[in-house]
Parts: structure tokens; sequence; C-alpha cells
């Protein structure tokens, strides 16, 4: 009995087959192929298999039984060449394509039914994770190329960094919202970033050293399994401080040149963060606070300076004298600064809001006791709430 043997491939796995599906493409007597253009061309040539590309039959005329089946004239013309060269050879493999739809598939089952021809059909399997960066690798790609996106073409790196930095804060907002649709729609925003520079690097003609996505995995992949030994290699830890510690030691031997304490530490973060990763760095060398109190005691002194100062610019001298001791405070206890001072935006924010919403006249006709009335009842009301 003539048997075809349909293989199911993954769009987004050009090329790539599961062995369950390379099993059955070896134990057949043929393997066809939709389009001369087929992605396993030269995979079956290298693998000495004897393929053909489905002869390009005209498109016969549909019968009503056809025609309210859904079949279309140039799918039924398709699967009926197929049909043929199984009947022909006895057993047979078609390779599905990415232009293969699911109307095609239902036509193709029906005419090979029609026929008395055994059907199989071998599943992909489960795609791994990851597969649809591919396609965003590719789409990035179409847009960069000719004919592409006139302003994707326009852009460099320097003119995209404005963006990075803003998809990263779009993102940071998100998190602090805790909505997981959010978190997703701006983790693949600040991805779309990672491929768009990585594309540009590729394709620019002037680069002393080109670089693609690729390489730009591969760099991260390295690295996160060299600083991670006890993990891939034999390293033992007792936690995760001193993951932390066996961190700072592999970083630093992979960059000798990085001697002094602050190098590759990056000025241009926000304020709080470049403050707070000094501090760390120089509390790795001996240069921090015994005792919590003595931090404590240390903004007491600050705030004092800052009072006493005499003129603007030793006020503004102090204030950052005073913010850098805070944010000391808050690294002894693990706090973010960052991350606490947005946290106190966010309610100063819903509080005013609220205390604009609850005023009974306008703004400008309210003193300082209906001002504090107003606060103090919406700060009660959100801890109420809680």
């Amino acid at each position: 009995m003539a048997r075809l043997v349909l293989v199911d491939t993954a769009d987004e796995l050009p090329g790539l087959l599961p062995l369950h599906a390379w099993s059955a493409l070896m134990s057949s007597d043929l393997v066809l192929l939709g389009t001369a253009d087929h992605p396993f061309v030269a995979h079956l040539a290298m693998a000495e298999l004897r393929y053909e590309v489905v002869a390009g039959a005209g498109a016969g005329a549909l019968s009503r039984a056809d025609l309210l089946s859904g079949l279309t004239p140039t799918d039924k013309a398709k699967a009926t060449s197929i049909v043929d060269r199984v009947r022909a050879e006895g057993e047979v493999v078609y390779l599905f394509g990415t232009g293969d739809d699911d109307g095609f598939t239902r036509t193709l089952g029906m005419e090979a039914a029609r026929a008395g021809v055994e059907t199989e059909v071998v599943y992909f399997g489960v795609r791994p994770p990851g597969t649809r960066l591919l396609d965003l690798v590719r789409t990035e790609q179409r847009l960069l190329a000719p004919g592409g996106c006139p302003w994707d073409r326009e852009q460099d790196h320097r003119s995209l960094a404005p963006y990075a930095v803003e998809e990263v804060y779009e993102l940071l907002e998100a998190i602090e919202s805790g909505d997981p649709d959010a978190i997703r729609e701006e983790l693949g925003d600040v991805l779309l970033q990672v491929v768009f520079h990585a594309q540009i690097a590729a394709q620019d003609p002037a680069a002393a050293q080109r670089f693609d996505i690729d390489d730009v995995a591969a760099g991260i992949i390295d690295k996160q399994v060299r600083r991670h030994p006890h993990v891939f290699a034999d390293a033992k830890v007792s936690g995760s401080a001193e993951v932390l510690a066996n961190w700072e030691q592999l970083k630093a031997a992979e960059k000798p040149e990085r001697s002094r304490p602050f190098d590759g530490v990056p000025a241009a973060q926000p304020a709080l963060a470049y403050v707070e990763k000094l501090q760390s760095r120089a509390a790795t060398t001996g240069f921090d606070w015994e005792l919590d109190a003595e931090a404590a005691d240390r903004i007491r002194l600050e705030l004092e300076e800052f009072l006493t100062a005499g003129d603007d610019a030793e006020r503004e001298r102090e204030i950052g004298d005073l913010l850098m001791s805070v944010v000391g405070l808050a690294r002894r206890h693990q706090v973010d600064p960052e991350m606490a001072l947005r946290g106190a935006a966010r309610r100063f924010r819903r509080r005013f809001e609220a205390v604009v919403a609850a005023a009974d006249r306008p703004l400008a006709e309210l003193d300082r006791s209906d001002w504090l009335r107003l606060w103090d009842a919406a700060k009660a009301a959100e801890q109420t709430t809680r």
C-alpha cells in the first residue's frame, strides 16, 4: 500500500529537525519539497537523500464537493501531484515548508484519503524556548535591509542611545506597577534595542570589527558560565554572599587592566546608583562603617552642616554629602536607594492627587491647615486600604 509520511517543520528553525523527524527522512525512498528554495535542500543534499521539488501542475477545475470543502485550485493541484508521486514510488516523505498553510495540509490529507494512500504525520514536537527570538532577528534584518524601513536604516548606535535609556526606565516603571503584561511588553522593547544595535553592528561597512546578535549572545553566555563556577564547574559556595564575592574576584581577573577601585563604574548612570556603586566598591577595600549607628550619626552630622552652611555653593555641597550619607545607610540595610526613592515619589504623587480630588474649593484658596488636613486624610485612607 502506498504510504505518505508528512514531516512537520518549525518556521522559526529553518533547516533544523528533531531526531525522530530525521529518522523518518532517512528511511524514506523519496523526499518531496514544495519549493526549490526550501531551507532543507542543502541538508538533504549533504545527507545524500533523494529529493524532488513538487512539479508545478496546472490548476484544474474543482468539483462541487471540492468547492464546498474549501479547496483552492492551487492547493489541489499541488496535493494531487504529491499523491501521484506517492503512488508511483510506494513510500514518500513530504517535508512541510513555510508556504504550507493549514488549508493546504487539509487538502493534501483529503486527496491522500481519496486515493487510498496511507498517511502518517511526524510532528516536530515542542519548540525549544527562544525560537521566537529568531523571528525577531529576522524582522530586524528585514527592516534594515535595502527596501526596509527608511527610519530604521538611518539609525546608528548613538542615535538609538536615548531610546535604550527610555525603554529601561519604562521597564522599571512596569516592574514597579507589578503588572505582568506591562513587564512583558517593556521587556520586549528592551530586547528590541539589543537586537537593533546588534544588527546595525553586523551591517556597518565602516566598523573596524563587526559583530552580530550571535556574538552578543556568545559573549554573555561565556561570561555567565565563567562567573558561575559553582553551577558549571566544581566550585563550592556557602550562599549568595559568597557568590557575589566570587563574582567580583572573577570579574577583576577577567579585566586586569582595571586595577583601581572604581575602574569600570560607569559615571553616566543615575546619581543614586552611581553613589551606591562607589560606596560598595570602597567597602570591599575596608572603607566602611563598622556599625549602622555610625552611618546614622553621619547623616545627623551632614544635616547639621547643611543647616549651618553660609552660602548657596556650600549648601549644594552639603546637601550632596547628606544624600551620600543616606545612600550609605540604605546600602548597609540592603535597601536600593533608587527603588526606595521612586516608591516615595509614587506615594507622594498618589496622595497629592487624592488631596486635589478631595479639595472642596480652588487650590489657591487653601491655607496651610487645609493642605495638612487633606494630606493627613489622604495618607490615612491609603493606609486603611493596604
